[in-house]
């Protein structure tokens, strides 16, 4: 068991994409997983670079694999990145977003005034997510107010996503597009940067030593939960292969075939 290999473990920082699920697959017995780590004594909270649901959606999606959680149990990279907005600049501060529905709700909650394309010309802030939806006016609109000097901010760089068909093209795609044609790179709010995770420290209540942060991507869940001070635990179920891991400096504290085997193994 996890635990015993890990004697001062007390809660778990969790991946989505790749870890729990392949899009609408799940990855094994959720249910049952989660009863496990449950009488293991281990909290958790879900933490996901994807910016394209809200906790909402989150929860109902975590609901449809048999699991309930709490709001406050779901991290994303969109809260995180309202969140570091709300705290640097006024409400109503006009943001010109290139990402999902979902990314300009939240914005919207925390105060923000998103802008449409007729007046993209006052955002004083581009914020860019996941948008399935790309289009070259946007990359446009994006890289003028950039170079005009509007603040450049991106949830997450992940390259690509894992599905059942495959990896698809992620954020990083949106964003890498942008940052060439501004000529300017973005801040990066999600992982592997520490925000979400000191969030995820707060709501288990635990210290860096006592906590893992597990994910499928070494780049981002491995080199942020390393980065942040936590162990770091990598399931090969999503992007990194096992060859890239053996390779990965400094190593994983663990690395499993999938989050049961990391868990039971």
């Amino acid at each position: 068991m996890l635990t015993e290999k890990f004697p001062s473990l007390k809660g778990l920082i969790l991946d989505m994409d790749g870890v729990l699920w392949h899009d609408t697959q799940a990855i094994g017995n959720l249910p049952a997983l989660f009863r496990s780590i449950s009488d293991l004594g281990l909290r958790y909270v879900f933490a996901t670079n994807n910016a394209t649901k809200t906790i909402g959606e989150y929860q109902e999606k975590l609901l449809g694999f048999g699991l309930e959680v709490s709001p406050e149990q779901i991290i994303t990279s969109a809260g995180t990145t309202a969140l570091y907005l709300q705290n640097r600049h006024p409400q109503g501060t006009c943001i010109y977003v290139v990402g999902s529905d979902s990314l300009k709700q939240i914005l919207q909650q925390h105060g923000f005034v998103v802008s449409n394309v007729d007046d993209s010309h006052s955002a004083a802030l581009v914020v860019v997510g996941m948008d399935i939806g790309m289009t070259y006016e946007k990359i446009r609109n994006a890289a003028l107010l950039v170079r005009a000097g509007a603040e450049f901010i991106a949830t997450n760089a992940d390259a690509t996503f894992p599905t059942p068909q495959g990896l698809f093209p992620g954020a990083g795609t949106m964003v890498a597009a942008i940052a060439t044609a501004s000529g300017k790179d973005p801040l990066v709010i999600g992982k592997p940067f520490t925000a979400m995770y000191e969030h995820a420290y707060r709501v288990l209540n635990l210290n860096p030593h006592q906590v893992m942060g597990v994910g499928d991507r070494l780049e981002t869940d491995i080199a942020g939960a390393q980065r942040a001070g936590c162990l770091a635990g990598l399931v090969l179920s999503g992007v990194s292969t096992c060859s890239q891991a053996l390779t990965w400096q400094p190593a994983p504290d663990i690395i499993a075939a999938n989050l049961d085997e990391l868990i039971h193994g």
